[in-house]
């Protein structure tokens, strides 16, 4: 099928009933269910605005077996009569005509103080979007009638005389399915929205009748958002329920014309069952918007100048947060303006800034008196308040924790350059060695067994952990990758361990770890740095017996005797003048060892990593005091004593060295 050409015949416009039922999305933000309900809010929220002001007292909803819905207040009645200034029928801009109502000029003194609808969609939308719709309305001594279906009068407006004193209107109508995708709305539903409305529209009576199980239920709440406030609360609470109320005139911008608001918020400190709501002009707020911001700020502020004021932070504790304070929150804002800026028609948030900065400066200062007045109260709350703090705060460092611990348990060997890990998973088998440069990983990779013998190299010499401090430290890379093979954190807490895990032993990934350096001054001293990394950061390790030296051999010593050969390897200088003394005859080579990386694997093996021939020595603490003593003798700040140890045993250690 050929396409047709894009021209300017391919621009259309909808018109009548096509403009909802063709895209009901705009307007109720969906074409599913909750569409559906939303078109019945429309029509509820016209007789909610005519009974606060003052108009009926009761309004009736009911619902019918075949699904179709009615809404019976006993208000003024919709003026459907002829329009001299607009030249058209009422009924016709009411239910016919987009953007057509009596709302518009509220702020000038309108017929509504504050209203929910505003835009003059609702009953037109609605009506557009059933499959008929039924109104009558009684005013003026005259009962009125209208029907639509599909969007389009059937009949006219039909009129005849009523001698009694009722005011006021019915609609009924059936959604229609060709507009919505379901229909049949659950019953909970309109419980709790008829519910909510009776919360903040006080003294109204809201009546559901189910023709569908043939039951009904009244809603009323005398004194609004603080009645129920009072109800989830009961009896349970920290504080009794308390309620905040005031009016204000402002604008959202400078050049725009003020207009006029009005709050009233009902709140209850608890143990129990918290729950927050706002409301706008009758409306539930579900997404909140200035009234939650207004909220949020208020009681942070407050709270926070409260525990300050009580001297209840501990030293460097940090500032508590609204999370900590709507744990143990009931409240309920009812907010109403002249003037107000919906997110869309479905009425989920509202953006007016006059709002916000009214309903903070009502609540703020409300709450200031409010504890000052209610000192035991108050200090009962905040002691609350700082439990749910520390318990979230206790909550966020375990589960960071754990995040740190599975992420490094995948992905910590593709994350560490030149690490290469063992295949077992048996921890107590496994072991890490440590070693020095790249050159000495080669030798070491290629003599270990893969099976359960790790390596990571380092490069160059690891900092001197005694006397960096703990940002120098976590800055360093080398340390920062080894802490991560190793798996089992730090046993320091702060700000600069954001990204480390806090110390347990048991996630330890290896049963031994393992430092191999070269035998000679360079590989002394970066064994030392080591150990004193560990000694600062984790020296649980240490004392668990966690921390192994491998001795490397400084002679290789070759005896040949009668065409046999023989290698012997001395670890240190009597060692190797005992083997000498020990070979009768023969012809004997000595040759110092080389460093790791020149190594053969072969010899690697066999004088280092097999645990059958290699010698291991185990890195053991004596008592506290000691052990610190010697690590600020070899890498910290006392100088003297350093060199009175060299003067005193140097010369132990000169048989071991080479010395030019």
């Amino acid at each position: 099928m050929a396409k047709k050409q894009y021209g300017n015949e391919s621009i259309t416009a909808l018109r009548g009933p096509d403009r909802v039922r063709l895209r009901p999305g705009v307007i109720f933000g969906s074409d599913d269910l909750h569409g559906c309900f939303q078109a019945f809010f429309e029509i509820l929220s016209n007789s909610i605005d005519e009974a606060r002001e003052g108009y009926g007292k009761t309004i009736k909803v009911t619902r019918f077996a075949d699904h179709s819905l009615q809404i019976e207040d006993e208000a003024r009645g919709i003026p459907l009569d002829f329009n001299p200034r607009e030249k058209r029928f009422n009924w016709e801009l009411v239910f016919c005509e987009l953007y057509a109502g009596g709302k518009y000029y509220n702020a000038e003194g309108g017929h509504y103080t504050y209203s929910l609808g505003l835009n003059g969609l609702g009953a037109c939308a609605t009506q557009y979007a059933s499959s008929w719709y039924d109104v009558t309305v009684w005013r003026d001594q005259t009962k009125y009638s209208l029907r639509f279906e599909k969007g389009e009068n059937v009949g006219g407006l039909q009129k005849e005389p009523f001698k009694g004193r009722r005011t006021g209107t019915t609609q009924r109508f059936m959604p229609d399915l060709e507009v919505f995708t379901e229909i049949n709305i659950p019953k909970e539903w309109f419980e709790r929205v008829l519910k909510q409305q009776a919360i903040v529209n006080a003294g109204i009576t809201f009546e559901f009748i189910d023709k569908i199980d043939n039951t009904s239920q009244t809603y009323c709440y005398a004194e609004g958002v603080l009645g129920y406030v009072e109800e989830l609360a009961a009896t349970d609470y920290l504080s009794a329920p308390f309620l905040i109320k005031g009016e204000g005139e402002g604008s959202d911008r400078k050049d725009k014309e003020p207009y006029r608001a009005f709050a009233e918020i009902a709140f209850s400190f608890t143990n129990r069952s918290p729950q927050i709501s706002y409301f706008h002009n009758s409306s539930w707020l579900e997404h909140g918007g200035s009234p939650d911001r207004a909220v949020r700020s208020a009681f942070v502020s407050e709270v926070d100048r409260w525990i300050k004021s009580a001297g209840k932070y501990r030293a460097n504790e940090s500032k508590i947060a609204f999370q900590d304070i709507e744990d143990s929150l009931i409240l309920v804002t009812s907010s109403f303006s002249t003037v107000t800026s919906y997110a869309n028609q479905t009425k989920k948030a509202i953006s007016n800034r006059f709002i916000q900065e009214f309903m903070t400066d009502l609540i703020r200062s409300s709450l200031e008196i409010w504890f000052i007045e209610h000192q035991a109260e108050g200090l009962r709350v905040v002691d609350q308040l700082l439990a749910n703090k520390r318990s979230r705060e206790s909550a966020e460092k375990q589960r960071l924790n754990l995040r740190k611990k599975l992420m490094g348990k995948t992905d910590f060997t593709n994350r560490v350059a030149n690490f290469v890990d063992c295949r077992s998973k048996d921890i107590e088998e496994r072991e890490l060695y440590i070693v020095e440069g790249n050159s000495a990983l080669g030798s070491v990779k290629m003599a270990r067994d893969s099976e359960f013998q790790a390596v990571i190299p380092l490069r160059g010499k690891i900092l001197n952990c005694l006397k960096a401090d703990y940002a120098q430290i976590f800055r360093n890379q080398i340390i920062v990758d080894l802490i991560r093979i190793l798996g089992c954190g730090v046993e320091i807490s702060g700000k600069h361990v954001k990204d480390i895990t806090a110390f347990d032993i048991d996630n330890l990934r290896f049963g031994k770890v393992i430092i191999c350096t070269d035998a000679d001054v360079d590989g002394f001293q970066i064994r030392t740095l080591i150990l004193a990394m560990f000694y600062r950061l984790m020296p649980s390790l240490i004392s668990a017996g966690k921390i192994h030296i491998a001795e490397s051999p400084l002679y290789e010593i070759t005896h040949t005797d009668k065409r046999l050969e023989t290698t012997y390897f001395a670890y240190s200088e009597p060692e190797k003048n005992e083997i000498v003394a020990g070979l009768n005859g023969g012809k004997i080579k000595l040759q110092r060892s080389k460093g790791l990386g020149e190594n053969e694997p072969e010899m690697m093996w066999q004088t280092t990593m097999n645990p059958e021939t290699r010698r291991l020595i185990a890195v053991v603490p004596e008592a506290a005091e000691s052990m610190r003593e010697m690590f600020d003798i070899l890498l910290g700040d006392d100088l003297p004593g350093r060199k009175l140890f060299i003067e005193t045993y140097g010369q132990d250690y000169m048989g071991d060295l080479d010395v030019v």
